[in-house]
C-alpha cells in the first residue's frame, strides 16, 4: 500500500498486522463472533475508537472557545437523548 495514499476509516484495502491481546479480551471476542470473526470485529471496534476520539478532540476545541459545558444543560440533554425527561415516558 502506498503511503502517499490516505483513506478514511472503514476505506481502502485491507492490510494485515499482527497485534497482541490479552487471553482473556481474545476468548470473548471469539464467544461473541467466533474464530473467523475476530478482524472484522477489531476493525468495527478500531472504528468506533477513532469516531470517540475525533468527538473528543471536538469537545476540546469547542471547550477552548466557549468554556465548559453547563453540568446541568449536559444532564438536561442526556435525559432527552435517553428517554428520561419529562413528558417522554411511555403512554398511559
Amino acid at each position: 500500500m502506498a503511503d502517499d495514499v490516505e483513506f478514511l476509516p472503514g476505506d481502502g484495502p485491507a492490510s494485515g498486522i499482527s497485534i497482541t491481546l490479552t487471553a482473556g479480551t481474545l476468548q470473548a471476542i471469539r464467544e461473541r463472533v467466533g474464530k473467523r470473526g475476530v478482524s472484522t470485529y477489531l476493525e468495527r471496534a478500531a472504528q468506533r475508537q477513532i469516531e470517540w476520539d475525533n468527538l473528543d478532540e471536538l469537545i476540546a476545541d469547542f471547550e477552548k472557545v466557549h468554556g465548559p459545558a453547563d453540568p446541568a444543560a449536559v444532564a438536561v440533554k442526556r435525559a432527552r437523548l435517553a428517554g428520561d425527561a419529562p413528558g417522554q415516558g411511555a403512554a398511559a
